[in-house]
């Protein structure tokens, strides 16, 4: 049991690693303080928790099994993403070097919404969290605990991150620094929503 907790925490850890959009989000709101980028993880997590708790007790099935639940959420994500995107980019060719922090509620709504919108974390998690269940034993309560350990590890990743971009933030509110971090965020967030939406099931 203690080895198959260990793989999961490593794994966990590892897809952390991973960039993604909500990397890229952090990033962006890390300009506008801490407030806003811990509200943001704050909302992110929560998505992340909705859908390894769904996993866990086998509600998140339903994505494999219905097409039309599945398509109508990857193009809503792709949407949301492409909507933050453009707004990072325009953002970018702003002349003010002066950074407005969103207010925490809205950032905690973007961070949800981009991955309660991301069909394919629903369906990762169903094919992640099973893999670390010991042989020859079942339970939603052993998949609930592997969820909650996912969740808390992949949130103690971004919140180092937070942390150590808020230590440099004086050099990220820089105008010419401030503007190629929106500039780059806004251009991935951009290509992450095409590719959600182009890229098949």
């Amino acid at each position: 049991m203690l080895d198959n907790l260990a793989a999961l925490v490593a794994a966990s850890f590892l897809i952390a690693l991973s960039p993604g959009p909500g990397t890229a989000l952090v990033l962006r709101q890390s300009v506008r303080g801490r407030r806003t980028a811990l509200a943001t993880v704050a909302g992110m997590e929560v998505g992340v928790a909705c859908w390894a708790v769904a996993a866990a007790l086998g509600l998140s099935v339903l994505l494999t099994a219905s097409e039309v639940a599945f398509h109508v959420l990857r193009v809503t994500g792709a949407l949301f993403l492409v909507y933050l995107g453009v707004k990072a980019l325009l953002s970018a060719r702003k002349d003010s070097s002066a950074v407005e922090p969103a207010p925490p509620s809205k950032a905690f709504r973007s961070g949800l919404v981009v991955n309660l919108a991301n069909p394919k974390l629903g369906v990762f998690a169903i094919s992640f969290l099973p893999q670390f269940v010991p042989a020859g034993e079942a339970g939603k309560g052993l998949l609930l605990l592997f969820a909650v350990v996912w969740v808390v590890v992949d949130t103690l990743w971004y919140l180092v991150v937070v942390g150590v971009l808020h230590r440099i933030r004086g050099w990220l509110a820089r105008s010419k620094v401030r503007k190629t971090l929106e500039g780059v965020s806004g251009g991935v967030l951009v290509a992450l929503g095409l590719k959600l939406v182009l890229t098949p099931r």
